[in-house]
């Protein structure tokens, strides 16, 4: 039943592969979880209790909510697609709710810091540097995520109109525009990749210093690097430039709704966040422009 469950989100979902593999690692630990505490073995005989039981003891674990909730929805999702087969007659996840998260504002990146970042900053002249610095261009240009970037290809990009086509959760593409310092990065890394490697041009654009597949790690770790040495926030990973995208936008006065469809957003509920990050922008126009401010 899992395997067909993991071809179903595969091939039918079209669920990522960072997707995937965090739908595994919260079944398997469920699983486990269910042989060390109850003798069971088998995941279609999970009751309410038991998954009730697990809930008590990530809590007790301290996992954070946010983190409980993704498990509970794994879990969800797993015994719903077991109904859909007939595996099962009733949902143990029926009767359990979320928890509740505390709603902490999306971290970002100051004007200035970015502006230091790509405009002041030198990335090296080689492959390395050419990609590192089309990395922060893209992410931040776009506000495309970490998935996403990932599976981008040369290939996505019209070059005549400045558009880039994005495959998105969900499988839903969308259409974005890009600015003229990103298609000046694309190029200078195109010709050190080229240089590299002969004959790469249909696989992922983003590539290891091997010529081998980037991953999440490796991302991670090339953000981090570079917002390091220009701002001081607590995270800095590729989701913060995403969260920059957004917020930059509201604050220069886009419509809310252009940057949910930039942002492959199915709904303005997941792109209002942003404007509580604009609260100051929001106060000073309304200082400078209300007769009783």
């Amino acid at each position: 039943m899992l395997n067909t469950f993991f071809k179903y989100l595969e091939y039918e979902k079209r669920y990522s592969k960072h997707t995937l593999l965090s739908y595994e690692n919260d079944l398997k630990q469920f699983k486990s979880f269910l042989e060390n505490q109850s003798q069971l073995h088998d995941l279609l005989k999970a009751e309410h209790r038991h998954i009730r039981a697990w809930v008590v003891q990530l809590m007790q674990e301290g996992i954070k909510p946010k983190s409980i909730n993704r498990k509970i929805v794994s879990l969800r999702t797993f015994y719903k697609f077991a109904i859909l087969r007939e595996a099962i007659q009733q949902n143990p996840t029926q009767k359990i709710k979320a928890l509740k998260v505390s709603k902490d504002l999306p971290q970002f990146v100051q004007e200035k810091e970015m502006d230091n970042l790509l405009n002041l900053l030198e990335f090296p002249d080689d492959f390395e540097g050419s990609r590192d610095a089309l990395i922060m261009e893209l992410l931040y240009g776009t506000g495309i995520r970490l998935a996403e970037l990932l599976n981008l290809k040369y290939s996505d990009f019209n070059l005549s109109s400045k558009t880039i086509r994005i495959l998105g959760k969900g499988n839903k593409e969308r259409i974005i525009p890009f600015h003229a310092k990103i298609l000046e990065r694309l190029n200078n890394y195109i010709s050190h990749k080229n240089k590299m490697f002969i004959g790469n041009e249909a696989g992922p654009l983003i590539v290891s210093i091997n010529g081998n597949d980037a991953y999440p790690m490796m991302i991670n770790r090339i953000t981090k690097k570079y917002l390091n040495q220009v701002t001081t926030i607590s995270k800095t990973s590729p989701h913060v430039l995403r969260h920059t995208f957004a917020t930059h936008l509201l604050n220069k006065g886009a419509d809310l709704n252009a940057v949910k469809d930039l942002l492959g957003h199915s709904s303005l509920a997941a792109t209002q966040v942003y404007t509580h990050n604009s609260l100051d922008k929001l106060k000073k126009v309304f200082d400078q422009a209300h007769p009783k401010a």
